[in-house]
C-alpha cells in the first residue's frame, strides 16, 4: 500500500511552518561544550552548517510509526532468512558475523507522506552525540513548554542517561567479543584524516564520553595503524577496540590494509564492521524487505508485514535487463549506489542524464521511489523566512530508538552547506 502523498495537516506540521519561539540556545551549547571539551570546544564554530539553531517538530503518530517500523525491520533483518540473503550477496570479508553486533544504527525517514518513509539504514550514523548536545541546549521564549523541553528524548532513554548508554553499548560490544573478564584499555576512533572530517567535533565528544570510565581513547588516521603477530597497534600502543567511522565499509582500500588485517585476524574488536554493513546497510535490503514471502519467513504476521511495506518506498535492484523500463519511469525514482552514503553518486531521476544512467547500469544501484520530504520554515540571519527540507534520523539499537535528530537542508540530498541548515533537535509532541 503506498503512503499518501498529501499528508494531513497536524500540530507538528503547523509548528514546523510557523514556530520561531523554540530554538537551540547557542550560548548554552557553547557552555556545555566548554565543560565537556575544554580547549577543543571551539571546533564546532569551524564547521558552519553542521548544526542548525532550529527545532523540528514531530507528531506522536509519526514517532510511533517510525518506532514501530524500526522494531519490525530489526526483527526481520535479524532473522535467519535475511541474514542468509545478506551473507550470500556480500563480499567474502562480510559473510561471517562476529560476536559484536556493530553498535548503534541510524534509520533515516522522510515525513512528507502520511506514513513516514524509511529511505536508508546506516551502520555508522553521524550525529548522535551532536544531537544530544543540541537537545540539551534547546530552549523556548514562550510559556508553551516547560524547561527542560519534553519530547526531546525517546521514551526509553532520557537525555541525562544517553551518554552513559552510549558508553555502555561499547562495553557491551567488547564483552560480546571478548567476555566479561577481558579488560578494555584502549579505544581508537578511526577515520581518514580525522581532523579534516566535518564531524570531527563528534569524535571529540565520543572521546570524552568513552574516556569517562578510565579507558584511553585515541582519534587516529588508519595510516597510523600497524599490526604484529598479536595486536593492532598505533605508534606501538595496543588498540583493543576500534570505533570505525570509515565509509570504506568493506575495508577494501589499500590505506585501510592494517585495519582490514586486524579485523580478519580478530586482533581487535571493530565496530561497526563489514558484516554489520552487509546485514543492515546494503541498500538492496530495502528491496528485499518489500518481499512478503521473505517477511513471512522472518516470522512477521500479516499486519506486521503490511506495516513494513507501508514504511519503505518501493525499491528495486537495478538490472540492465530492465533499463528501458527504468529510464521510462526515471522521473519518479531516486538511484542510489548499493554501498553509498550521504547522497554521494546518487541521482534523482528527473535530473538524470543518459551518461549518468549509463554509470548507474554499469555499477551496483537500487532505484527507489522518491519519498517526499517534509519542511521546516525558519528565519535566517537576515530575518528572512526560508523553507528547508527535513529528514529525520532515528538512532536505535536492538530495535529501540534512543534519540531522533533532524537534518535541515536545501538541494537534492542532505548536506552541511545550507545556511540555517544542519543537525537539529527533534521535539516529539505529546498526545
Amino acid at each position: 500500500m503506498a503512503a499518501s502523498q498529501t499528508p494531513r495537516a497536524t500540530l507538528a506540521s503547523t509548528l514546523n511552518e510557523a514556530c520561531q519561539c523554540i530554538w537551540v540556545d547557542r550560548a548554552r551549547l557553547r557552555r556545555r561544550l566548554q565543560a565537556d571539551l575544554g580547549q577543543d570546544a571551539g571546533v564546532l564554530d569551524t564547521r558552519e552548517g553542521l548544526v542548525s539553531g532550529h527545532v523540528v517538530f514531530v507528531s506522536p503518530q509519526q514517532a510511533a510509526r517510525m518506532d514501530g517500523a524500526i522494531q519490525l525491520i530489526s526483527r526481520a533483518l535479524e532473522s535467519q532468512v535475511f541474514q542468509d540473503k545478506a551473507a550470500a550477496s556480500a563480499p567474502l570479508i562480510a559473510r561471517t558475523m562476529p560476536p559484536a553486533t556493530g553498535g548503534v544504527l541510524g534509520f533515516d525517514f522522510h515525513l512528507g507522506s502520511d506514513v513516514p518513509q524509511l529511505i536508508e539504514i546506516n551502520t555508522n550514523p553521524g550525529g548522535l552525540l551532536i544531537a544530544l548536545e543540541l537537545a540539551r541546549a534547546a530552549t523556548a521564549s514562550c510559556d508553551c513548554f516547560e524547561a527542560p523541553l519534553p519530547g526531546l528524548a525517546s521514551a526509553g532513554v532520557p537525555l541525562d542517561s544517553l551518554a552513559a548508554r552510549v558508553a555502555e553499548s561499547f562495553r557491551d560490544e567488547w564483552v560480546r567479543a571478548r567476555g566479561n573478564d577481558a579488560v578494555l584499555r584502549t579505544i581508537a576512533i578511526v577515520d581518514d584524516d580525522p581532523r579534516s572530517q566535518y564531524l570531527y567535533p563528534e569524535f571529540l565528544l565520543y572521546r570524552n564520553v568513552l574516556a569517562s570510565s578510565g579507558t584511553r581513547v585515541l582519534i587516529v588516521d588508519p595510516a597510523d595503524l600497524t599490526v604484529n603477530d598479536h595486536a593492532l597497534l598505533c605508534d606501538g600502543e595496543r588498540i583493543d577496540l576500534v570505533y570505525n567511522r570509515l565509509t570504506d565499509f568493506y575495508l577494501a582500500e589499500d590505506r585501510h590494509a592494517a585495519l582490514r588485517e586486524a579485523y580478519v585476524r580478530d586482533l581487535a574488536v571493530v565496530m561497526p564492521h563489514p558484516a554489520a554493513h552487509a546485514r543492515w546497510a546494503d541498500k538492496r535490503l530495502l528491496a528485499w524487505l518489500r518481499d512478503e514471502s521473505m517477511l513471512e519467513a522472518a516470522g512477521l504476521e500479516d499486519a506486521e508485514r503490511l506495516a513494513v511495506l507501508e514504511a519503505i518506498p518501493p525499491t528495486e535492484v537495478v538490472d540492465e535487463r530492465n533499463a528501458g523500463d527504468l529510464w521510462a519511469r526515471r522521473k519518479g525514482l531516486f538511484f542510489k549506489p548499493v554501498d553509498g552514503f550521504a547522497g554521494k553518486a546518487a541521482y534523482r531521476g528527473d535530473k538524470l542524464t543518459r551518461t549518468a544512467f549509463g554509470h548507474v547500469l554499469s555499477h551496483r544501484y537500487v532505484a527507489q521511489a522518491i519519498a517526499p520530504t517534509s519542511s521546516r520554515r525558519v528565519s535566517d540571519v537576515d530575518s528572512e523566512e526560508i523553507e528547508l527540507r527535513v529528514d529525520v534520523r532515528n538512532f536505535a539499537a536492538q530495535g529501540e530508538t534512543w534519540l531522533r535528530a533532524a537534518r535541515l537542508y536545501r538541494g537534492q540530498t542532505t548536506n552541511f552547506r545550507t545556511p540555517g541548515g544542519g543537525f537539529a533537535p527533534v521535539l516529539t509532541l505529546s498526545d
